[in-house]
């Protein structure tokens, strides 16, 4: 059996990660708050109400990368990797009530329009905090990927959602200034609304599929089931090949076919090898296989 190595070994750089997130929006919700209190746009309103659900995600990702890297326990022999699930499912449902809250609220301002105040000064302070998030996405996209991390990857996607939402907020807060159209503002909080209610649901689905043991994506199970085929001219043969994700582990199983006549020496060097190879397709994974006699 190949295992994977020990989650302990990035969980430092990962939670720096999950540190800077955190950090980032902290400093948006204090540059949109007050781009909001300038200007009394409910679309600026809104951006500032998503940063709070960008913190809260951010704080809850944080828990669970913690969680995630402890080792395998009496109660939890297969490890912690699903936490990540959890922070995914989490910040999904943030986003949820963020958007509730930004449509009801714009709702209200398309009845009853208030017209916009500094938006010079306003634009200037939410183009910044814009700028600081769309910074720290691609820092965390780059991270999720180098670490195979859910949650850092939730956390870059809500926060990439939250740069173009910002862009729409700006562009829609300009229109009001040029057209002095006041219903543009809550209708552009509307559209901002409905573009996170996607992403949470996107976020949700994800972590869904994690926790209830979705397998590799197809072309890793082709690469997989090619690579066992290769043994076919040595009289090795293979079936049930299963596979699941649990955060950033993997775990495939394989029952690995020999000739009969084979000893066990042999056999288990076969066995070590299809081990090795499967683990060097899919890095971090658990790989186990089963030996059998091939049928004649």
């Amino acid at each position: 059996m190949i295992l994977p190595k020990s989650p302990l070994a990035d969980t430092l750089e990962r939670k720096h990660f999950a540190w800077l997130s955190i950090a980032a929006a902290v400093a948006t919700i204090a540059l949109k708050t007050g781009a909001w209190w300038m200007t009394g746009s409910v679309g600026l309103l809104s951006d500032a109400l998503e940063s709070f659900v960008n913190l809260a995600g951010a704080s809850f990702a944080l828990w669970m990368i913690l969680i995630a890297a402890r080792p395998p326990d009496e109660d939890h022999p297969f490890g912690h990797s699903k936490a990540e699930y959890f922070s995914s499912g989490f910040e999904g449902i943030l986003i949820f009530g963020a958007a509730a809250a930004i449509i009801w609220a714009a709702a209200e301002r398309l009845v009853s329009p208030h017209p916009l105040e500094a938006l010079g000064l306003g634009l200037a302070v939410s183009a910044l905090a814009t700028a600081i998030n769309f910074g720290v996405a691609i820092a965390l996209r780059r991270a999720a990927k180098r670490f195979d991390s859910i949650a850092l990857e939730a956390d870059s996607r809500h926060l990439m959602t939250d740069v173009v939402t910002s862009v729409g907020v700006v562009i829609g807060v300009g229109a009001v200034a040029l057209t002095g159209w006041l219903v543009l503002d809550p209708l552009i909080a509307i559209a901002v609304g409905l573009n996170i209610l996607f992403e949470g649901f996107r976020l949700v689905r994800a972590s869904v599929d994690g926790l209830m043991d979705r397998s590799l994506d197809e072309p890793e199970q082709a690469r997989l089931r090619e690579a066992l085929d290769a043994l076919a001219p040595r009289g090795v043969g293979w079936r049930g090949l299963r596979t699941r994700r649990a955060g950033t582990h993997t775990w495939i199983d394989v029952v690995v076919l020999v000739p009969g006549a084979w000893t066990v020496d042999v056999a288990h060097d076969v066995a070590d090898e299809v081990e090795a190879t499967l683990a060097a397709i899919v890095p971090n994974a658990t790989v186990v296989t089963h030996l059998e006699p091939h049928p004649a």
